[in-house]
């Protein structure tokens, strides 16, 4: 294994800056900004990244719409109040970065350390392609909070988690996926929305809590989304 593959919550990501910086929130007196970077995969798809930066780490640096970041940071959740409902809002938190110039390849990987939170749900597709949805506890080191990562994992790593139980704990290596969707609401209006998760490439069982077949479990409509 690399070193991404040996901590607990570790994202790097090299992408192309597209929205504006705006000011996010403050905490004792040190002020928070997000923007959103734009990584390409092989194959040419996008995604979306949010990103969450201290003033202290941006140390005066100023960011524009079309640069070209290396960022590094741990992936995090919060929840946030959108009316009466809370979503889980998904994000990079960046602790460094390089603005680059040149000739730059895009980057996107993140290895997380953590303890399946609920029960997984597996699922096929129309094509009978096999998923698995695995909501991901991850402890940060330094305080007693902890980030909830949506993971989804594919074909034989999708049969292997959907067989453990909530506790077990787990090991996973992959990237940070953005996919858009729409939803139609009770009045019959439709709206685009936005789903960040972890696509898994690699998984490990560290610690395993219960065994169970595939594909017993009820999917559930907790609504986990940005």
């Amino acid at each position: 294994m690399n070193n991404i593959e040996k901590s607990v919550n570790v994202a790097r990501v090299a992408g192309r800056v597209c929205s504006e910086i705006t000011k996010s929130h403050e905490i004792e007196g040190e002020n928070f900004f997000e923007f959103k970077v734009e990584v390409e995969r092989l194959s040419k798809i996008k995604d979306i990244v949010p990103v969450t930066i201290s003033e202290r780490t941006l140390a005066g640096a100023e960011i524009k719409v079309g640069d070209f970041m290396e960022l590094s940071g741990e992936y995090r959740s919060y929840n946030k109040l959108f009316g009466e409902k809370s979503r889980l809002i998904l994000h990079l938190f960046a602790k460094d970065f390089e603005i680059k110039s040149g000739e730059c390849e895009f980057m996107n990987e993140v290895a997380l350390t953590g303890f399946i939170c609920k029960d997984t749900v597996f699922r096929k597709t129309p094509f009978e392609r096999e998923i698995c949805d695995v909501l991901l506890a991850v402890n940060r080191m330094n305080n007693r909070k902890s980030d909830y990562i949506p993971c989804i994992m594919w074909g034989r790593n999708a049969r292997f988690i959907a067989s453990q139980g909530v506790g077990s704990k787990v090991e996973i290596v992959g990237r940070i996926q953005s996919r858009e969707y729409s939803k139609t609401l009770e009045d019959g209006t439709v709206e685009n929305k936005t789903a960040y998760e972890v696509s898994c490439q690699k998984v490990a069982i560290l610690e395993n809590v219960v065994a169970i077949e595939p594909g017993k479990r009820k999917s559930d409509d907790r609504e986990i989304l940005a």
